[in-house]
């Protein structure tokens, strides 16, 4: 059976792709120089916490995800990133290819909250590898790549802040269910605000100047409590 290997050189932001893209460079490596027809790869991206330090700000930031850094020895467990699928093609001994990983910038995932946490330095990622080789020079063999196939990577948080800023250039990102969404949209209209930032802007100036403090969102949005009495 042909042994492969697999090493990342390398992580950029694809600038010209839709939405939030990272394309990481991979080698692939099939020992004895074998000749191979085409890899139908899939690889599993995982975030490794513990495997790089934290500054107070950046703890500070990952407590909803990991709690107080005294428990981090218990807490700080992988994160899944991502799952993609790669179609290698034809090769002999090595190879280099594109890996295309879509991102999100929804911050009710933990990979986004964890890489948005994040002021510098690098984020320490672990590629593990499976999937079905179709190799042979002389004829045609079908091998599995062995479930143990992995390699690591430490991507710089600056890479991640790029693609970003290339999207959501100086913005946030929050997902909210469908009735506040309405409520929002609702409010909006009402006070006829040109935009989002100015809608939640008057939001929360409402909020600051009532008397007594508004407790439940929906009063602010809609003028009722959205409860129905029994």
């Amino acid at each position: 059976m042909t042994e492969f290997s697999f090493a990342c050189t390398g992580v950029r932001a694809d600038r010209y792709a839709a939405g939030p893209t990272l394309v990481f460079r991979l080698r692939v490596t099939a020992a004895d120089n074998a000749r191979v027809h085409a890899v139908a790869l899939r690889c599993q991206i995982r975030i490794e916490p513990a495997r790089r330090g934290y500054e107070p700000a950046e703890a500070d930031g990952l407590a909803d995800l990991f709690g107080e850094r005294s428990r981090w020895g218990s807490t700080l467990q992988p994160v899944q990133f991502a799952q993609v699928p790669l179609m290698v093609p034809s090769f002999t001994g090595e190879i280099e290819a594109d890996l295309v990983v879509p991102c999100t910038y929804d911050m009710d995932i933990a990979a986004t909250r964890y890489l948005t946490a994040l002021t510098d330095g690098e984020v320490p990622l672990l590629m593990l590898f499976s999937g079905t080789a179709f190799t042979g020079a002389g004829g045609f063999r079908v091998e599995p790549v062995p479930w143990d196939r992995e390699a690591a990577f430490r991507m710089p948080v600056a890479t991640w802040r790029e693609m970003i800023e290339q999207h959501f250039p100086g913005c946030g990102w929050i997902r909210l269910p469908r009735d506040t969404m309405d409520a929002l949209l609702a409010y909006r209209s009402r006070h006829a605000l040109p935009s989002w930032d100015a809608t939640l802007k008057a939001l929360l100036d409402d909020s600051t100047a009532a008397d007594p403090p508004v407790s439940d969102p929906f009063r602010a949005l809609t003028g009722t409590t959205g409860r129905t009495e029994p």
